[in-house]
């Protein structure tokens, strides 16, 4: 990419950035409140539905994209699959923002949105691996696409309970994939992760270090569809062997947290659609760990999957697969950590 190009692209998200932090103030505006509860992590009413800029942000740059940038389109039955499924979670979202739906139609509204876009014919079928070369799942790439964009978007939303932590996340992770899909040439990508990023970054002086207006489901689930779709695109990498791996190490506090949090819930025989403060971020901010630091450390393990991204992707074949499994150290050494914090301060649920 040239000088020039990029410069026009920065401007663009630049402006794009200044419209999400119009819509966000006028969502403030709008006092769309989230009164606390005792599984709340804040004390006060506060706005919310602040994601309704990213989304605003998010489909003004890629309407532009649609109409002027046919190289970095996708083909059209991907195209529109993919961004009518998106606008209908964040609809969804905002109405259960305002409603606060059953977890049932909630997952009901994200599972005919995964379809849609499935059933667009974006889904992973063939897997590249070192040695093997690529190896085609058939209908079962469907199925894996599926449980992974439903998957990706309830981990973000499911994180979304600290001040900047799943904004935070979002854009580090959505400017890494930039760079990378950039390096690649893979330019819907490349796009559509810049535009995220620039919808995430006129939001987050709204939510971080004090939240004026949280990011709510409309913004957490979009995001994390969003990045679950860029993750589907981004393993047609045909230069990048196992680049279905890309999204999820970029994502790997989160998908980590999300996991071990259902899988304790699910061995305990807790159920798993019940709202709780159970996850190790929620934990360690009510062992006494500032909330900010938290979110902070979660932007780490965001740019750490970033950096591991990219070394991953010059890595010969016979390292490709230890790569990602190394990003299981730091997650495994904050679990610890969580754990001796909680039993110190005589806190459940370890």
């Amino acid at each position: 990419m040239t000088l020039p190009a990029f410069l026009r692209h920065l401007a663009f998200a630049a402006a794009l950035a200044l419209v999400s932090a119009l819509v966000v103030a006028a969502m403030i505006s709008a006092r769309v409140m989230d009164t606390p509860n005792a599984r709340s992590s804040h004390a006060r009413p506060t706005p919310k539905g602040g994601g309704v800029g990213v989304v605003v942000s998010f489909m003004l740059g890629i309407t532009v994209l649609y109409g002027y940038a046919d190289f970095a389109r996708l083909a059209e039955p991907y195209f529109r699959g993919v961004i009518l499924a998106a606008l209908a979670i964040a609809v969804v979202a905002f109405l259960d923002d305002l409603r606060d739906w059953p977890a049932r139609v909630k997952l009901a509204a994200q599972a005919l949105a995964a379809a849609a876009a499935v059933g667009s014919g974006l889904y992973v079928r063939v897997f590249n691996l070192p040695h093997l070369g690529g190896v085609d799942l058939g209908w079962l790439g469907m199925a894996i696409t599926l449980v992974w964009v439903l998957f990706a978007t309830n981990a973000m939303n499911f994180i979304d309970g600290l001040n900047g932590l799943a904004a935070g996340t979002a854009l580090v992770a959505s400017l890494f994939l930039a760079v990378i899909a950039e390096q690649q040439g893979g330019w819907f990508v490349y796009f559509a992760a810049l535009l995220l990023a620039a919808g995430l970054a006129g939001f987050l002086p709204f939510n971080f270090p004090r939240a004026r207006i949280f990011l709510g489901d409309v913004g957490s689930q979009f995001c994390g569809f969003v990045l679950a779709v860029l993750g589907v695109a981004a393993a047609r990498f045909e230069r990048v062997e196992m680049s279905f791996l890309l999204v999820p190490c970029l994502l790997n506090g989160v998908l980590f947290d999300v996991a071990l949090t259902l899988v304790r819930r699910a061995l305990a025989g807790a159920p798993l659609a019940q709202a709780h403060r159970g996850h190790l971020y929620q934990v360690a901010q009510r062992a006494g760990m500032d909330a900010r630091r938290v979110a902070m450390l979660h932007w780490g393990f965001a740019a750490l999957g970033g950096i591991d991204c990219l070394a991953f992707i010059q890595a010969a074949p016979a390292f490709k697969p230890l790569l990602p499994l190394a990003l299981l150290v730091p997650q495994l050494l904050w679990t610890g950590y969580v754990v001796a914090r909680a039993r110190r301060a005589a806190i459940g649920p370890w």
